[in-house]
């Protein structure tokens, strides 16, 4: 049968009807990202000989495609030969070159090595600024774990580790010692123990939007990065669970003006009476929208785990991942706001 005359336009359409990655496209500016990117060429090459490095926005917006399907960088190489979804979100003709695994292994490395994930978590927030999504209502504050592959060590090595020393085993064998992960920590809750990381975040209570994080061990208590997660907000409230209350916290947000709305706890010799326990469930209501935010990228993302080794890199795989759902939930309320 010959193909009629807008068979091919007809396939766009349909493929629009479907494809998330068109309103991606629509809605963020990814050129406001191209600043930060360049910082990582600022160094001048030697020589004008040989092909020429990939632009730093298709690169970055291949990052972005394997924190939303959770693909590998390999595979994220074979997808975007074989999709042509991904080539149309990345503007690459079927006849272009892609990015190999490897380049994007380096481009992600430059991006921790140089600290630049940070500042493309706050160009996208700007952005989400300029569009009236401004951080409303109060702040929320909570912490994950991110896991991270186990290091099966023995408990004198693990305490060299603590103390900031490397175990001999490791200096002697190199092929060891660059597989395993000093900086990720062990720590226990709810009788559940837990290996790798921790994703401090701070959420505005109207859009459900990530506006501040911070990446520490998993040992570092949740308290411990409370007071620098704060920032601007119309509303002075700030929401958080008991293991954020503490006389330093306390003192903290007064002195600041702000209304502290974390859950009170009981102790074994003063439990919570009845009006208190009522009043933390009311805060629980507002609370709980930061478990949104937890779910959304347990279950759009693969889960709260990486693979990467040393808190460097999973500063930028975290990042990543928040400014991932960031924008997935930026297309969502664009949505939701629209014109029928």
């Amino acid at each position: 049968m010959q193909p009629g005359f807008f068979d091919l336009d007809n396939r766009h359409i349909k493929l629009d009807e479907r494809d998330p990655l068109i309103q991606l496209n629509q809605l963020i500016d990814w050129e406001d990202f191209r600043p930060s990117l360049e910082k990582i060429r600022e160094k001048p090459r030697k020589s004008q000989a040989g092909r020429k490095p990939y632009d730093v926005v298709l690169l970055f917006k291949m990052l972005i495609l394997g924190h939303l399907y959770n693909i590998s960088d390999e595979e994220l190489e074979f997808q975007v030969r074989d999709r042509y979804s991904f080539c149309r979100f990345l503007s690459l003709y079927p006849e272009d070159k892609v990015p190999d695994a490897r380049t994007l292994w380096l481009f992600r490395e430059q991006l921790s090595q140089q600290s630049i994930d940070k500042e493309l978590f706050i160009d996208f927030a700007i952005q989400l600024d300029a569009q009236g999504l401004k951080a409303c209502r109060g702040q929320i504050v909570d912490a994950s774990f991110v896991e991270a592959p186990k290091q099966r060590n023995s408990r004198e090595e693990n305490a060299q580790i603590k103390r900031g020393e490397t175990p001999e085993r490791f200096d002697q064998n190199p092929s060891v010692k660059c597989q395993k992960d000093v900086d990720a920590r062990w720590a226990r809750k709810n009788d559940e123990t837990h290996f790798g990381y921790k994703n401090h975040l701070l959420v505005d209570n109207e859009h459900k939007l990530i506006r501040g994080f911070e990446v520490t061990p998993a040992s570092v208590h949740d308290s411990q990065i409370f007071f620098e997660l704060l920032t601007e907000n119309t509303s002075q409230d700030v929401w958080a669970d008991s293991a954020y209350r503490s006389e330093e916290n306390d003192l903290m947000l007064f002195a600041s003006g702000y209304r502290n709305q974390m859950h009170r706890k009981g102790t074994r010799n003063k439990p919570l009476s009845e009006r208190q326990r009522q009043a933390n469930r009311k805060r629980s209501k507002v609370r709980v929208r930061v478990e949104h935010v937890f779910g959304s990228m347990e279950n759009e993302q693969g889960g709260m785990f990486i693979r990467t080794i040393g808190l460097v890199r999973a500063k930028t795989r975290i990042c990543l991942m928040n400014l991932v759902y960031n924008m997935r939930r930026f297309v969502t309320i664009q949505r939701t706001v629209a014109p029928v």
